[in-house]
């Protein structure tokens, strides 16, 4: 079967890659208005892009009605926002903050999530989040009216107490138990994980 992108609609073409780009992180996206409350939003597309220096990247599409989503509009405006990581316990709250809520409703508050004070920016951080990256924007594409790429710098990191081994700075996964976002209203528990090793070619050893 052969699909030729220009000749689908955008509606389609959206539907056929969140299908088959899966399982995708979630950026469960904290920001602050201009009216000073907490804004909170998820977008799966994103990830990690870059160590040195520490980046990561957010897919930003509009709202449904037209226009720029509150997320976009804060970032652009501020220049900065927290990521946060998304479990299974935050997963139900994630949701609700995913719903088109007007922009003097604060969604932490509303989602029955709690802000919390982070320490390099002025937006919130998800108190509840597993992990949290306090991101300044570093720079931004726009492809379009209603789709922006955001590459932000990561400047801090926090995590819940126990979930990362202060010596060897490595996670402990059965503490961690994320959600990954498949299409629609579909997302997946990461309880089944498998190893690979690499193998070392032949002659090179």
């Amino acid at each position: 079967m052969f699909l030729d992108f220009r000749e689908l609609r955008p509606r389609e073409r959206y539907k056929l890659m969140t299908a088959t780009v899966v399982p995708r992180p979630i950026a469960f996206v904290s920001t602050r208005s201009a009216g000073g409350h907490g804004n909170a939003a998820p977008f799966s597309f994103f990830n990690v892009f870059s160590e040195d220096p520490p980046l990561l990247v957010l897919g930003l599409e509009g709202r449904r009605g037209g226009g720029l989503k509150h997320t976009t509009e804060n970032i652009l405006r501020t220049g900065e926002f927290a990521v946060n990581l998304v479990d299974e316990a935050l997963a139900e709250a994630m949701s609700v903050c995913a719903a088109d809520w007007p922009g003097e409703v604060d969604e932490i508050e509303a989602s029955g999530l709690t802000a919390a004070q982070a320490v390099e920016i002025d937006a919130p951080r998800i108190a509840e989040a597993p992990v949290s990256f306090e991101c300044r924007r570093h720079v931004t594409l726009e492809f379009s009216a209603r789709r922006h790429l955001v590459v932000g710098e990561i400047l801090a990191m926090h995590a819940r107490d126990g979930l990362i081994d202060p010596d060897t700075l490595r996670l402990d996964w059965a503490a961690y138990a994320p959600v990954g976002r498949l299409y629609a209203n579909r997302y997946i528990r990461t309880h089944d994980v498998f190893t690979l090793d690499v193998p070392e070619p032949a002659g090179t050893g």
